[in-house]
């Protein structure tokens, strides 16, 4: 009875959303997309002919909205699970954190990389602080996976949620980036713990 009760109550909210309305009159797969859209807005993260990394990327309203958006851009896809195509981005389903899909994505860009972006999170349990520690050592590994693949002006930016985790993110990324910051786009709901790291210049 209560996984039903749960279950009526995300139909619900999802109906009263209005990203979700917003990303189905747009088709775009999910309201995440103007989590992005807005981390843009303000920190300029985007722009054409940029080469970029998703984390995580499914379902694929990230990797949409830069191929919309903007021209030119070289964009690599990873997610554990198989997505619809996107426009000429080049996917990869496998875990990032894996040597063999690293060498995919070192032997497709050649180089170094201008962005690495990560939506990614656990599925949830119930128990917030479980969910956010897990995602916080996601997005620690998302951290130190852009620093061995991003050029030296590159930019990283990743779902963090606040909680026991955070502390420890927020270090490493100093020791890591020149520039950091931590924003909640209006999109994120107030309810959500979630918030996004954008970190800037490799020292």
């Amino acid at each position: 009875m209560k996984k039903n009760k749960i279950s009526k109550e995300w139909i619900n909210r999802q109906r009263r959303d209005i990203y979700v309305r917003k990303s189905k009159q747009e088709d775009f797969r999910s309201r995440a997309v103007y989590k992005l859209q807005e981390i843009n807005d303000k920190h300029k993260i985007l722009k054409s002919n940029l080469s970029v990394i998703d984390l995580g990327a499914a379902p694929g309203s990230w990797s949409q909205y830069i191929i919309r958006k903007f021209k030119n851009c070289k964009l690599l896809s990873i997610d554990l699970k198989k997505m619809e195509p996107i426009g000429n981005s080049y996917q990869i389903v496998g875990d990032f954190k894996e040597s063999s899909s690293k060498e995919k994505i070192i032997n497709y860009f050649k180089n170094k990389v201008d962005l690495v972006i990560s939506d990614m999170a656990v599925n949830t349990t119930g128990n917030k602080n479980l969910d956010s520690v897990v995602t916080g050592e996601l997005c620690l590994e998302a951290l130190r996976f852009a620093k061995d693949q991003l050029k030296q002006k590159g930019i990283f930016v990743s779902k963090i949620f606040m909680g026991s985790t955070f502390n420890e993110i927020i270090s490493e990324a100093k020791l890591t980036f020149k520039e950091i910051n931590v924003y909640k786009p209006p999109s994120s709901r107030k309810e959500s713990k979630e918030s996004f790291i954008i970190c800037k210049i490799l020292r």
